[in-house]
């Protein structure tokens, strides 16, 4: 059977994004998890390619790792501040540099974006632009993601810079905690053009926040699908009818998930699959 390409991905397929497990968890057990529970493929941090780099485990092992686990390499993580050109400056031209050379190699098709803007709609919009130009002549789309620690709020603010961007490769990644943890609107999903929305990512979590740190709250506390009390069928449902046909990206991000991988990234892979079916069921 021959291994489809990132691109080739679709509405029923998992990827394990990067921060599921710690940032430099072990690539080959990363690998072997994400392949051992379905995953079709994985997301990588360009601060942990850069590891693999100067390691000498990349590129080299890594492309024989996920040949060997018939995985692909689908989701690149994370150009700060919209890019070289934007609030990111020179540290976002030197993630931009290792992103490239990750899709030269690995035929990856997700770069994720975020803010500060720091500017004008129609500013933030060149910015930008200007990414989704250097993205495109490496193979990429590029999905701007809403935060609500950052001045990209909503996913209204991140569609009004998409749009005055206006670039066939450029959208929004759509992530469910900063949804129901920001204006929490399924109206705003719904309402998204398909062709706007470059990532998904889902995880679950409480209500109420467990640290009143934004910030430390999502990056430590996050559960998997069906754990927590978010709306997941309701995100999922939105995203259907909005016409999404991108796969969906896994993040869950935990502290006590890091502790224990292998039963983490298990009951990841098993929520989501449960919640794509439940959601699929017609109603009573």
């Amino acid at each position: 059977m021959v291994r489809r390409s990132a691109y080739q991905l679709g509405p029923d397929d998992l990827v394990l994004s990067h921060f599921s497990l710690g940032r430099q968890h072990p690539i080959d057990e990363r690998i072997r998890l994400a392949a051992a529970n379905g995953f079709a493929g994985i997301g990588l941090y360009t601060g942990h390619y850069r590891a693999l780099e100067e390691s000498g485990d990349a590129p080299g092992r890594l492309r024989e790792l996920l040949d060997e686990h018939e995985l692909v390499l689908a989701e690149i993580e994370v150009v700060p501040g919209l890019g070289a050109d934007g609030a990111g400056g020179g540290a976002a031209a030197e993630v931009e540099a290792i992103a490239w050379r990750m899709a030269d190699e690995f035929g990856s098709r997700y770069l994720q974006c975020i803010g500060p803007s720091g500017r004008s709609v129609a500013d933030a919009g060149r910015a930008f632009g200007a990414l989704c130009d250097r993205a495109a002549d490496h193979g990429l789309v590029v999905g701007l993601e809403f935060l609500p620690f950052t001045d990209v709020v909503t996913v209204g603010d991140a569609r009004a810079i998409v749009e005055a961007a206006d670039r066939p490769n450029g959208g929004v990644c759509v992530d469910i905690w900063h949804h129901e943890r920001g204006a929490n609107d399924l109206g705003a999903i719904r309402d998204l053009p398909a062709e706007l929305i470059m990532g998904v990512q889902m995880s679950d979590g409480p209500r109420r926040p467990v640290d009143p740190d934004y910030y430390t709250d999502c990056l430590r506390n996050r559960l998997a699908p069906g754990d927590g009390e978010f709306d997941v069928a309701g995100f999922v449902g939105a995203l259907r009818e909005a016409g999404s046909t991108v796969s969906w990206s896994l993040e869950v991000c935990s502290a006590a998930g890091w502790a224990d991988p292998a039963p983490h990234v298990r009951r990841i892979a098993d929520g989501m699959r449960a919640a794509l079916h439940a959601s699929a069921l017609p109603p009573n």
